[in-house]
């Protein structure tokens, strides 16, 4: 089917008009023509400005180039009370003060059956088990065994609000604000494609095929007998008995209230004098689906909505609240309203209300994890990657009614769509405003969070149930609406939860029973969730994907990437990790953009900690982020105990701030007290489980405390998705070689990259990784043949040249005297003695010609005159 060529146009060409605008379709641009206004999605992202006084959030990091997603905004607002959903599934609870919640309906959202009319499966879930890639991943740590699902970190100091900024919380003082400026707004349509923004760049979803919407029709439109519940009591009624089928329309035996199942519209009739139905699409918690053409705008699909139990007063008034919802609500991840007409009913003859809206041909997340079941067994799930990448698309929309000051409710996967590469939200019947007291308040067992029961609705709540629905999609989740329904099972019985530890602790942060201590708004859950798929999607392929942090800066300097002499470490290649080092390489937090001194500091030039200590005693005012910066120099300079007193005197000014835990992170580091340091940094990657700096904090504090399996773990995940943090890589490369695993560490120092200034000397660790310290017969000549490769590749000065040179050579040598048979070729020289000699005898002497000190250059005589081959004269 051709697409519309008119800008902004969503349609379809049929019989030469738009099943749209009903308009003939416009010539379509020459090549290289520039996008009609309004068709580019995406809106730039404001970069992150962590700081006390800032305020907002902002999109998801998503490349180094990417925009943040449309509509994202800050939400806030304050808890709805409420009773609590029905055991049946898809409820709705009353406001305050009138009485036990009650079921609506027959347990399902307006499901995906109205765009695909595909079967109604269970809940989604089985695991994806990730593809090898080239980066060594066999650490044998195992994580440590995590508190039951939403219970608090260690903490130590467990700030968990929001860190979409910089201003966070620790548990003990409450601490959610959030410190980002970013641009908000909204955003129409993305074109006439329906092409969205689903993968985020990063991550290719299988599209949806667009199905015919008359393929959608359901041939015998009736609601299953297990589905069929009174809208009053919640009790079954519509049931069989004795042999004969289930009543559709009767009334409740416990109460008398009357009960309908049966399609008010019949194929043919014409509602609101505009809309021809075809027939039912779908049956859901609120209402009837059916597909109708527009006799108005050339019979152009259209979806109409209506009432599954008239009686139903909630459901009416859900009804009328997704009409004025929908209304106001332009997001290309949400469902487009055009109408709302009414209709008699064909039994009382009392006018029906019906929304009128776009006919979004695809399929529901619930249908495609319901087929994959199909195909590949009832515990498969979906790809994590895909999973993720539909977490972030809804977040999106989130966002964008957040800002509208709106609630979703009652998200799940029977309520996002996805047709061709566009995912969209539908079913906003349980749509509520954030300060709405009054309104029924709907929800799925399952998927609901808490404390809905008692405090109502909140953007936190609304974040639960994203977070819900992609545990439930990502692995086979037993128990999920009774024994787990707010919890996650035991991460030792979920081998993906085991595989993927940030992804662990996204889901645990955003299901936390307290709703202070989840993710505070959809900006900041989805920048996180896409620093999750970045790693997760680095340790499937092994191709890493950096991205530059909103939250952090690059790395201050390396840690770790000196390479030992014989001299100065035995055999070791790179020397133990100094932990003050190591405190000065971490990034530092970013300044926030609203702080008085923001200008100063971003101009300081000064590098060397006691020039930079100067330099801020000179600051033309006082504020928060120069006594930051002052905290990380004193630091660096060694004063520990003023750089404590410090951060004790910003956190009585500023208690909601999680730099403070991470200043204290390094204070704790510098000084050596590894175990405080691994407790600390922990409970920041708890908050910010997508961050790398988090990461490499406890790589470093577990490598200071001896726990090498544990820094091996993290020093992976980091140098594995982000080769720019230049200190993982060598990290892991000395960790290894403690271990004994010489082939990983190897394999890591080929992973810093070409353009890195430190990939010569990742060359030089690994040429010297694979000779030093080992004896002849542990040596391969392939071993020995590439190291002299590795060396003879590198652009080197004389002197360092001839060090490796002769460290290479020393050890082909020892194996030519062992095994006294020919071997290939290393650094020009054949690996027999005589040869070897020669080369190595040469190598000391012009060694000896470069060395400034008189001493040194006899030892290095002796040396070539101790190698030479022995002759007659």
């Amino acid at each position: 089917m051709e697409k519309c060529t008119r800008p902004g146009c969503p349609g379809y060409i049929e019989d030469g008009f738009c099943n749209v605008d009903g308009l003939a379709p416009e010539p379509a641009p020459p090549p290289g023509a520039a996008p009609a206004p309004g068709q580019a999605p995406g809106h730039g992202r404001a970069p992150g400005t962590p700081g006390p006084a800032s305020a907002s959030g902002a999109g998801p990091a998503s490349g180094q180039a990417q925009h943040a997603a449309p509509g994202f905004a800050h939400g806030q607002g304050p808890g709805m009370a409420s009773g609590s959903a029905h055991g049946q599934g898809s409820g709705v609870s009353p406001g305050p003060g009138r009485g036990p919640g009650v079921a609506s309906g027959s347990g399902q959202g307006a499901s995906s059956g109205w765009a695909s009319g595909g079967p109604q499966g269970a809940a989604p879930g089985s695991p994806s088990v990730p593809a090898q890639g080239g980066y060594p991943t066999g650490s044998p740590y195992v994580p440590p065994p995590a508190p039951p699902s939403g219970a608090g970190s260690s903490g130590v100091s467990g700030r968990t609000g929001g860190t979409a900024g910089t201003g966070s919380g620790r548990t003990a003082s409450g601490r959610t604000a959030s410190g980002r400026s970013a641009r908000t707004g909204r955003t129409g349509s993305t074109g006439s494609s329906r092409r969205g923004m689903l993968g985020a760049g990063l991550v290719e979803v299988p599209p949806v095929p667009y199905r015919d919407p008359a393929t959608a029709i359901m041939r015998n439109p009736e609601v299953p007998e297990n589905r069929r519940f009174c809208s009053v009591d919640g009790e079954p009624v519509g049931r069989s008995r004795n042999g004969r089928p289930g009543r559709t329309e009767g009334y409740c035996p416990k109460c008398g209230h009357a009960f309908s199942f049966t399609p008010k519209l019949q194929p043919g009739e014409l509602v609101g004098g505009q809309y021809e139905v075809l027939g039912a699409l779908a049956h859901g918690g609120l209402g009837w689906v059916y597909l109708a053409r527009d006799k108005n705008v050339s019979d152009s699909w259209r979806v109409l909505k209506g009432l599954l139990d008239s009686g139903d007063a909630d459901a009416m008034q859900a009804a009328a609240a997704e009409r004025a919802y929908l209304a106001q609500v332009d997001h290309p991840n949400i469902v487009k309203i055009y109408n709302f007409v009414q209709h008699p009913d064909p039994g009382t003859g009392e006018l029906v209300g019906y929304i009128v809206m776009e006919y979004v041909g695809g399929e529901s997340l619930k249908d495609i994890l319901s087929q994959r079941r199909k195909e590949q067994g009832e515990t498969a799930t979906l790809p994590l990657t895909q999973v993720i990448a539909y977490g972030i698309e809804v977040l999106r929309a989130m966002g964008y009614l957040h800002s509208r000051g709106l609630l979703y409710c009652d998200f799940k996967p029977d309520n996002a769509i996805q047709s061709e590469e566009q995912l969209k939200l539908i079913d906003l019947g349980g749509v509520r405003r954030i300060d709405d007291d009054d309104s029924p308040i709907f929800g799925t067992v399952g998927y609901q969070a808490p404390e809905i029961g008692s405090e109502g609705t909140s953007v936190t709540s609304d974040l639960f149930t994203v977070a819900r629905t992609l545990a439930v999609l990502s692995f086979p989740f037993r128990g999920y609406t009774g024994k787990y329904a707010t919890t996650l099972p035991p991460r030792h019985e979920v081998p993906l939860l085991m595989r993927h530890e940030s992804y662990y602790r996204f889901l645990l942060r955003a299901t936390h029973p307290e709703p202070g201590d989840r993710f505070q708004d959809a900006a900041e859950m989805a920048e996180q969730l896409t620093g999750v798929l970045r790693e997760v999607l680095a340790a499937e392929d092994g191709r890493p994907r950096p991205a530059p942090s909103t939250l952090f800066g690059p790395e201050q300097s390396t840690a770790g990437t000196e390479i030992a002499t014989d001299a100065a470490a035995g055999d070791a290649v790179l020397p133990p990790l100094h932990v003050r080092a190591a405190a000065a390489a971490l990034p530092a937090p970013q300044v926030s953009g609203s702080d008085p001194a923001a200008g100063f500091l971003a101009g300081l030039t000064a590098r060397d900690p006691a020039d930079l200590a100067a330099a801020l005693a000179a600051a033309p005012v006082a504020s928060p982020e120069v006594s930051m910066m002052l905290v990380r120099v004193r630091i660096e300079l060694g004063a520990l105990d003023e750089a404590g007193a410090l951060i004790q005197e910003l956190d009585a000014t500023h208690p909601d701030d999680w730099r403070l835990d991470w200043y204290q992170g390094l204070q704790m580091l510098a000084g050596g007290d590894c175990a405080e340091a691994v407790a600390i940094f922990d409970d920041i990657y708890n908050l910010m489980p997508g961050e790398m700096p988090p990461k490499l904090a406890l790589a470093f504090a577990h490598e200071c405390g001896g726990n090498l399996p544990a820094a091996a773990f993290f020093y992976d995940m980091v140098a594995r998705t982000d080769p720019t943090y230049v200190s993982a890589a060598f990290g892991a490369a000395r960790v290894r070689l403690a271990m004994g695993d010489r082939a990983a560490a190897l394999q890591v120092l080929d992973s810093v990259p070409r353009i890195s200034t430190h990939h010569v000397a990742a060359q030089l660790a690994a040429v010297s990784a694979a000779v030093r310290g080992r004896r002849p017969a542990e040596l391969s000549p392939h071993e020995l043949a590439m190291a002299g490769r590795r060396l003879g590749v590198l652009r080197l000065d004389a002197e360092r040249s001839g060090w490796f040179t002769a460290e290479v050579l020393e050890a082909a040598l020892g194996w030519a005297l062992e095994h006294r048979q020919p071997g290939p070729e290393v650094l020009g020289a054949p690996m027999a003695e005589d040869p070897l000699r020669r080369r190595l005898e040469e190598t000391y002497r012009g060694l000896a010609r470069l060395a400034d000190d008189p001493e040194a250059r006899l030892r290095l005589v002796d040396r070539a005159n101790a190698v030479r081959p022995r002759t007659l004269w």
